[in-house]
């Protein structure tokens, strides 16, 4: 039976710029995938982070334009993760796939610097009791003392990551395991070093009592293999939208039962749908996924209102 491809790109900005180490981030761009077949219709979204291992957005493009010439579901080549993503995405849905969960419980993105401390108070009175910041933006001493801050005030029932995006120094990430360690609040630190840096991020997960995790690492299945044969079994920071192929994610977390925590790419809800699915077969029971991002920016639309008004 015969399929018919069609695509929408789509460029939304954030309602407050990004500040990490990778830089400033102010709008995401990705496309929607629409798959129909004999009236049933399958999504799927296109939401690469070239920064961080996927394909560019020009390199998806190019994919859409060849996809939808044709009336197949297409072997999608592992250069292009967030592509395979999305056509498989497509297809699981159009053949029955449900919605992904609701109930898991949402990790809160905090913005970097000062600001962390307002809108953490903000955060803890909508619910969350997990959060993630993001250090390596400003300088080490300045970030500890806003550490201190935050944990001054941190709730006995609420955890905290931290996450470096790879743009820590070595002796920058020691001074936050060690200042981690005494706060008794962080639960993981998330990529303080390099991905050329897996060695030593090996050394210190077993030099300090504060977990390390993960990320820019794994951003990709070959990558989580790599990683995982290398002898890493400290916590995954898994991103589906731009890890590959779902079905080959699933049976890699099954198969090893890694320690993995699901989190966004700022993906629309087309994407969120398909990534919870995920989330909700393979998250580790006692950690939150990091999908607490609606604060960035509401995706609430069903895919079928995000793809009119694109």
């Amino acid at each position: 039976m015969s399929y018919r491809w069609q695509f929408r790109p789509y460029r939304y900005p954030f309602k407050y710029p990004l500040h990490t180490s990778h830089g400033v981030w102010n709008v995401r761009e990705g496309i929607i995938l629409r798959l129909e077949q004999s009236g049933r219709v399958g999504w799927g979204e296109i939401a690469p982070l070239s920064w961080f291992g996927s394909e560019t957005l020009e390199q998806a493009e190019d994919f859409c334009r060849q996809l939808i010439t044709k009336d197949v579901i297409p072997r999608v080549p592992d250069e292009l993760p967030a592509c395979q993503f999305a056509v498989e995405s497509a297809w699981e849905m159009l053949n029955g796939g449900d919605n992904g969960s609701d109930s898991l419980p949402y990790s809160a993105l905090l913005p970097a610097g000062a600001a962390a401390l307002d809108r953490m108070m903000v955060l803890l009175h909508q619910g969350y009791r997990t959060f993630k910041w993001k250090i390596g933006v400003g300088d080490v001493d300045t970030e500890l003392k806003i550490f201190d801050e935050l944990v001054q005030v941190f709730p006995n029932d609420a955890k905290l990551r931290l996450d470096g995006n790879g743009g820590l120094a070595l002796d920058g990430a020691k001074a936050w395991l060690e200042a981690a360690d005494k706060s008794g609040v962080v639960e993981f630190i998330e990529q303080p070093l390099g991905i050329d840096q897996f060695n030593t991020m090996l050394a210190l997960s077993q030099q300090y009592q504060t977990t390390l995790a993960l990320d820019e690492s794994v951003a990709t299945l070959a990558q989580m293999q790599n990683c995982y044969e290398l002898g890493w079994r400290s916590v995954f920071v898994i991103k589906p939208a731009i890890a590959g192929s779902p079905s080959a994610l699933r049976q890699f977390c099954q198969t090893t039962q890694i320690d993995v925590v699901f989190s966004s790419v700022f993906e629309t809800k087309i994407g969120r749908i398909a990534a919870l699915r995920l989330a909700a077969e393979l998250s580790h029971p006692k950690r939150a996924i990091g999908f607490g991002v609606d604060h960035w920016f509401d995706f609430e639309q069903s895919p079928e209102q995000i793809w009119q008004e694109l």
